[in-house]
């Protein structure tokens, strides 16, 4: 049997918003597996407990460039220890040029972005420099770069959440409506052939538990797990998503009526699977002392 830690069931506790002695009971249960634990309080109490998912748990911003005629975008994340860092105008700027060297040059991975150069210099001198100004750890992150099948566009709200999405027809007005929704939305894929398998396999275990716990019979388990999986990928995926702006028609109507479509996309949640350190030391000794 693995130790449960305080720490292991404050985690559990932020992850899922369930009480401190259920998220206990669950990490027990799960023998420490901190997934499985996630998946048995889902079971208890609902979607509630996968809140974590799109929490963002370190700071920075999202910096993208796009070329003049719309066909080769780039988007980096670089993330910071705090937000003070993410708002500095020498820290922006240098986001912003690390964007067009990515799109401009194509590195092959992320070790390949510090041997960039831009306006100041390289890239990893110009990292440098900002840490001995700030007195903060910065550090890139990730990037796609797309040459697109049609035209790109991104949006950026509030420098913590990144869409670059490639669009085939259709107008300006229109794709500005996809990146935007993009980020609202938060798809996890463009259909349900890009979901990842596991989150499927999750989904199926919960309905399965879940309609154990409610008393249905075992003849009907598979149907009520697939009509559960349905439901998911429906929420999940772009083009089965009711539009943001008018609920009544999906992204794959809209687009449909445009005469348009969605070649590719991408966003970025800034800190998105990072877990930030704590600070808060008064507090963690408090939640221990209830476990």
């Amino acid at each position: 049997m693995a130790e449960i830690t305080a720490s292991m069931v404050k985690e559990l506790r932020e992850r899922t918003d369930a009480p401190m002695m259920d998220c206990k009971k669950a990490l027990s249960e799960a023998d420490g597996d901190m997934a499985r634990a996630e998946e048995i309080l889902r079971v208890r109490f609902g979607n509630k407990a996968s809140k974590a998912a799109g929490r963002v748990a370190a700071e920075g911003t999202v910096g993208v460039s796009i070329s003049a005629d719309g066909k080769v975008g780039a988007m980096v994340e670089v993330n910071s220890e705090t937000d003070f860092c993410a708002k500095n105008e020498e820290f922006l700027n240098y986001v912003r040029e690390l964007a067009v060297a990515i799109e401009k040059n194509n590195p092959a991975n992320i070790e390949a972005v510090a041997t960039l150069s831009l306006a100041g210099g390289n890239a990893e001198d110009m990292r440098t420099q900002l840490i001995g100004k700030i007195g903060e750890n910065i550090t890139p992150r990730r990037f796609v770069r797309i040459p697109a099948q049609g035209k790109l566009v991104s949006y950026v709200h509030g420098g913590k959440i990144g869409v670059l999405v490639d669009v085939v027809g259709g107008d300006e007005a229109l794709a500005k409506d996809i990146a935007m929704h993009i980020a609202a939305a938060k798809p996890k894929s463009l259909d349900a052939s890009g979901v990842d398998q596991a989150l499927i396999e999750a989904e199926r275990r919960v309905a399965i538990e879940k309609a154990k716990e409610a008393g249905k019979p075992d003849a009907m388990l598979e149907k009520i797990a697939e009509g559960t999986v349905q439901k998911f990928l429906k929420e999940v995926t772009l083009l089965s998503q009711p539009f943001v702006k008018d609920d009544k028609q999906t992204i794959e109507q809209l687009l449909k009526s445009k005469n348009a479509s969605v070649a590719s996309f991408t966003m970025y949640v800034v800190g998105e699977g990072i877990e930030k350190v704590v600070t808060d030391f008064a507090a963690e000794v408090a939640a221990a002392a209830k476990v």
